[in-house]
């Protein structure tokens, strides 16, 4: 007989979400429902009334779907609800470890036999924790910079949650006090059209507040006066540079579409799923398995998943190579026929059919 708290029961998840929360999500899913029933499309007026009959069975059909899907949804935010609540304990005590504020039982020993050798030592917890677990992604280790990892070094954790109105989620990343900025807090929202698919609206960043002459997203440029000048001074002038604390000032999209052209929409949109992949990265792999990220090991498997795929790659450019050469060959081949005379017949020298493209 299994214990009660491994029984599935939803009417238990769903309470984990607050009222508003649930009943935001019920809305959500019965609007999304009402307007697909609700919707008529002008192919069906183009069809027999026998073909249309049969077209309403099926849109009957899939409202019973949609209807299902809902209950899908609703059970996966109670259920994921459920787990991030299960997860919270297990970042606490990681919290606390990587940042000194306890002590790893049966450490403490082991600490003084050092500290005999090397009284200097004084290192609390895990040092640059975050900052190794972000630089090991290789993703994230294209944001950071040389100039970044100083600041990062006070990084203490990240956290994120699921926001319902709008939809879509937020990272909170809390910083120890620090010569760079004031904020102990930097947040990022990203604001879903669709969560599912998911399409993303725009995202918000915090604005950080820097300390004179510290802002790492910007670089001061000093112009010398020219030749010959008298009591002229030095120029000075602010100028962007890449830096991981651009991921708090995200690019957003004007008010009015018409304002933007073609180009200008395809490298924003670009830049926008840019933005998303760190967001996401953050979110589903740095944040679940930090201490992976930190040790490398979490490396490893990225390397095994990429492997996996460049041989998969490796495979199709051979065999690409191969249809190739055989189309080579029948070049070659018809040549020779039509100098003999000959017929080609489709089979190369060797009477051997040349290979069938590969369907994709």
């Amino acid at each position: 007989m299994s214990n009660d708290k491994d029984n599935f029961n939803m009417e238990d998840l769903a309470a984990t979400l607050n009222y508003e929360d649930h009943a935001g999500l019920l809305n959500a899913l019965k609007d999304k429902i009402q307007n697909l029933s609700g919707h008529h499309s002008d192919v069906l007026e183009n069809l027999s009334p026998v073909v249309r009959k049969r077209v309403e069975v099926l849109r009957d059909i899939q409202n019973q779907h949609n209807e299902i899907e809902a209950k899908f949804f609703e059970e996966r935010a109670a259920l994921e609800a459920k787990y991030q609540k299960l997860y919270q304990p297990l970042y606490t005590k990681r919290y606390e470890i990587v940042n000194g504020i306890v002590e790893v039982e049966g450490i403490s020993v082991e600490a003084e036999k050092d500290q005999e050798e090397d009284k200097a030592s004084d290192e609390k917890g895990v040092p640059d924790f975050w900052l190794n677990a972000m630089k090991n992604n290789e993703v994230l280790s294209e944001e950071i910079n040389e100039r970044d990892e100083g600041a990062l070094k006070y990084l203490k954790d990240i956290k994120w949650c699921r926001i319902n109105d709008p939809k879509g989620f937020k990272l909170e990343f809390f910083f120890d006090t620090n010569p760079y900025f004031k904020n102990s807090v930097l947040t990022k929202i990203y604001h879903m059209i669709d969560e599912d698919e998911p399409i993303l609206e725009k995202a918000i960043g915090t604005e950080i507040e820097w300390y004179p002459g510290k802002c790492l997203t910007q670089k001061i440029l000093k112009k010398k006066p020219k030749t010959g000048s008298k009591n002229a001074k030095h120029v000075t002038k602010t100028e962007d540079c890449e830096s991981f604390f651009n991921f708090f000032k995200p690019p957003q999209v004007p008010d009015d579409d018409e304002d933007i052209d073609e180009d200008t929409a395809e490298e924003l949109q670009n830049l926008m799923e840019q933005d998303y992949d760190i967001g996401s990265t953050i979110r589903d792999k740095i944040i679940p398995h930090a201490v992976s990220w930190f040790t490398g090991e979490s490396i490893q498997d990225d390397e095994i998943e990429l492997d996996g795929e460049e041989g998969e790659d490796d495979i199709d450019e051979e065999e690409e190579d191969d249809e190739d050469e055989d189309e080579d060959e029948d070049e070659d081949d018809k040549k020779t026929n039509k100098k003999g005379g000959k017929s080609h017949t489709g089979e190369n020298q060797h009477g051997e059919r040349p290979p069938e493209c590969k369907q994709q």
